[in-house]
């Protein structure tokens, strides 16, 4: 499996039992989805790695308490902890309306009610306390928070996001 043919679900945390138990840090608004995963891959010397779970259960809240297959020992599970969690795009629960994964609006134009076309969408920047479209228009970049309150309507059909964005910020930025 590709890394581009999947999403992040986490991290392995820690050792939860001395049995070779450990707790994944769920980087989801919704854990409870995950609750009864089969199989996940785990990020191993940049190779994605299926391992198959024998028993998990949610662990206060944010975790996944995990026994996988063949993972018997603290030895075996101290060489797991650290390592990113992936799972294929085609589990990710779809969304409509004005919801949207990230990775799914790359490439999309925004279009604002005032100024008209800004720009195409080349990534997200979630590293910032505000996430941000980062878009380029005729070589410039331009940042644009992700606020619900700019966001007026996500056109999934036209790749297209229009946004109602305050005067002077793409302006700034030209």
């Amino acid at each position: 499996m590709r890394k581009e043919d999947c999403f992040y679900l986490g991290k392995i945390a820690k050792k939860f039992s001395f049995k070779g138990e450990v707790l994944i840090y769920l980087d989801t608004d919704e854990p409870e989805l995950y609750e009864n995963l089969e199989s996940v891959f785990v990020e191993q010397n940049k190779h994605l790695i299926p391992f198959f779970i024998e028993n998990s259960s949610l662990h206060k809240n944010d975790f996944l308490r995990v026994l996988f297959e063949d993972i018997n020992t603290e030895a075996d599970a101290d060489n797991l902890i650290g390592s990113d969690i992936y799972l294929p795009l085609k589990m990710l629960p779809k969304l409509s309306g004005n919801k949207f994964y990230f990775h799914e609006v790359i490439g999309f134009e925004i279009e604002d009610k005032r100024l008209g076309y800004v720009g195409e969408i080349q990534s997200v920047n979630d590293t910032t306390a505000q996430a941000l479209f980062e878009v380029t228009k005729d070589g410039a970049e331009i940042l644009i928070p992700i606020i619900d309150h700019f966001l007026v309507k996500v056109d999934r059909e036209n790749k297209k996001i229009i946004m109602d964005l305050p005067e002077g910020l793409v302006e700034m930025y030209l």
